[in-house]
């Protein structure tokens, strides 16, 4: 028993698509594309959105910041991912575990508060445009950004120690494509239900909180889109905002069903989906969604081929 306990401490082993031993050669490719596609894209949108003078303004200051968080997000696990698949060793250290864990949790829930401060940007823009350069100056950016990574962080670094303090048992096996709080906690013997409250209580100041801002940030913008006259920039203005609810949709969904979901509805291969939502898909989606629905950022582009 003490060998075994010693054998988990050292390792897990990530099943991921280990049962899809016929498909994983199609699954690295696939992963492969969508990964340089999302380095490609967003890495174009962080480019144009510092050389471009017409880009210097707080909406594409965040958009820059959103697309640098999205290439970190996905690289600390889709490499990973892609390196099982062509290897076949599905292993990974206890404390590359615990890193990949705080890595993840951290780019995460920093990306919440990222999407609730362009939301907020966007119903100062809206709703109260006479004050927006007042409000929304270079100095109160910087702050929001530094102080959604910061806040993050350390809530982040004492959960994962928290995590990973306690005895795990049993079986090593994760059944999951990467590190994660609930498939770990699964492995984990003992009183668990205060370090799953701690997960709520997290996941609600992290996802829902932001979450509710942005539909405060919203429902005011849309009242005041809709007590516009009629061709008084409506329609760039709804186009504005629709690029960044999609977004917001697909991450926040995904993230809410995944963390906030009665522990009895927990299952592996849903997890396995959604978090591939949030973690991949997304970040793929974020420069087509902000790209081709946004006139200015087609612009730039044009400008810079053109060059």
């Amino acid at each position: 028993m003490v060998g075994r306990n010693l054998t988990i401490l050292v390792e897990f082993i990530l099943l991921g698509f280990s049962d899809l031993h016929k498909h994983q050669g199609i699954l690295f490719g696939i992963f492969l594309i969508m990964y340089i596609s999302i380095l490609l894209g967003n890495g174009l949108i962080i480019l144009i959105t510092k050389i471009d003078s017409s880009l210097q303004t707080p909406m594409y200051f965040f958009l820059g910041n959103l697309s640098f968080l999205e290439i970190c997000y996905t690289s600390v696990t889709l490499p990973r991912i892609m390196m099982s698949l062509w290897t076949k060793k599905i292993n990974i250290s206890f404390l590359n575990c615990a890193l990949q864990l705080c890595l993840l949790l951290t780019l995460g829930g920093t990306e919440c508060l990222l999407l609730a401060a362009m939301a907020y940007d966007r119903y100062v823009a809206i709703c109260k445009p006479l004050y927006y350069s007042v409000i929304m100056n270079y100095k109160v950016c910087i702050q929001l950004v530094i102080g959604s990574w910061i806040s993050t962080m350390l809530v982040v670094i004492g959960q994962t120690c928290q995590i990973f303090s306690l005895p795990f048992c049993g079986s090593n096996k994760l059944n999951h494509l990467f590190c994660d709080i609930l498939p770990l906690l699964k492995l984990t013997c003992g009183e668990t239900s205060i370090n799953e409250l701690f997960v709520y209580v997290v996941a609600v100041l992290f996802v829902m909180a932001p979450f509710l801002l942005i539909i405060w940030s919203y429902a005011n913008i849309i009242t005041t889109i809709l007590n516009l006259p009629v061709g008084m920039g409506r329609s760039k203005a709804f186009s504005t905002c629709s690029s960044h609810l999609i977004v917001v949709v697909l991450f926040f969904g995904s993230a809410t069903i995944t963390y906030l979901r009665p522990k009895s509805a927990y299952a592996p291969g849903i997890d396995k989906v959604l978090s591939l939502f949030y973690t991949i898909v997304t970040p793929m989606f974020n420069p087509l969604i902000y790209g081709l629905r946004n006139k200015d950022v087609i612009a730039a582009l044009r400008k810079i081929l053109c060059k």
